[in-house]
């Protein structure tokens, strides 16, 4: 990856992350509020993993799914976050260009990943539900390791197609990019090379991911809808229920905002809305992850209910 030009002929080695507002107020009122969102992102979804590990009754590979896309999310936040808190209080918004790099490629990885990982977390919950004498057969170690390690495979090859073909424009004109990350539109907005290919490379990548781990996640419950149907207990119905609809709810959330950024033409791209829904997929969805899949579930209630209690609380 090589520095970009500028037309006086020195290097470009900062961009400027300009963020929300000037307002400096405002921006201290930002600076707690999102302090607040990451420390209770911390919080909730390591404390998810903590639970999912020392819990005996949560060694399932459902659970396991749910301590991966956790630490998924903390590092996902981790990404955008503290940068952002850190040019909220300062009037140095800098980043350098390889730590803007960097950025880009660690969140597009994580963010990707987690696309599949919450398709092979509807096929897991489709196996429980419509076949569960065989599923500790077929979602053996053996299967749900692999869909983890190619989760991550899929996530890693995706982020470095998009980092290396951003990456290699010229930047010539400003530095100044209309963000409080280093994104993917963004920058484009601000190449002065022919950015047609990155344009439909984007749309047309993201747009298959979104495409094969959906059609995975409806076929998934379109199985389990018919599991629902054959099940004549209302107690087991509301069991089931309660299982897949918060994955649902994740789901539908994450692919929304996801759908809303990426797959559709550049010619529609505002910086100021397009960035509040950056923010939300980046920094409160993964807030949000940890309530959508515990606050519904009796065992993960259960384990925090023993954890609390052998604290004394």
């Amino acid at each position: 990856i090589r520095n970009p030009k500028k037309n006086d002929g020195f290097t470009l080695t900062v961009f400027v992350l300009t963020g929300f507002t000037g307002d400096f107020d405002l921006q201290v009122f930002l600076f707690f509020l999102f302090l607040a969102i990451y420390l209770f992102t911390l919080i909730g979804n390591l404390g998810l993993v903590v639970l999912v590990i020392g819990d005996i009754r949560l060694h399932k590979p459902m659970y396991y799914f749910l301590s991966v896309l956790s630490f998924l999310d903390a590092c996902y936040s981790t990404v955008v976050t503290p940068k952002m808190l850190v040019n909220f209080l300062t009037k140095d918004k800098t980043i350098s260009f390889l730590g803007c790099a960097t950025q880009m490629l660690l969140f597009v990885t994580l963010g990707t990943t987690e696309c599949f990982l919450l398709a092979a977390m509807a096929y897991d919950r489709y196996v429980a539900i419509y076949n569960p004498l065989l599923y500790s057969v077929s979602m053996s170690p053996t299967v749900y390791v692999p869909l983890i390690i190619g989760s991550y495979a899929g996530g890693i090859l995706h982020a470095t197609v998009h980092s290396v073909a951003t990456f290699t424009l010229s930047f010539c004109g400003s530095n100044e990019i209309r963000h409080v990350f280093c994104d993917i539109p963004p920058l484009l907005a601000i190449s002065c090379s022919d950015t047609h290919t990155n344009q439909l490379l984007l749309f047309y990548l993201v747009g298959a991911i979104e495409v094969v781990t959906i059609l995975i996640v409806l076929i998934s419950y379109g199985f389990i809808l018919l599991a629902i149907l054959r099940t004549r207990s209302a107690e087991g119905r509301q069991k089931v229920f309660s299982t897949c609809g918060s994955h649902l709810t994740g789901v539908s959330i994450y692919h929304g905002t996801i759908l809303f950024t990426y797959v559709r033409p550049s010619s529609s791209y505002a910086p100021e809305h397009d960035m509040v829904v950056s923010v939300f997929y980046t920094v409160v969805i993964p807030m949000l992850n940890p309530v959508i899949y515990s606050w519904r579930n009796k065992e993960v209630k259960d384990a925090m209910k023993k954890f609390f209690r052998e604290l004394g609380f």
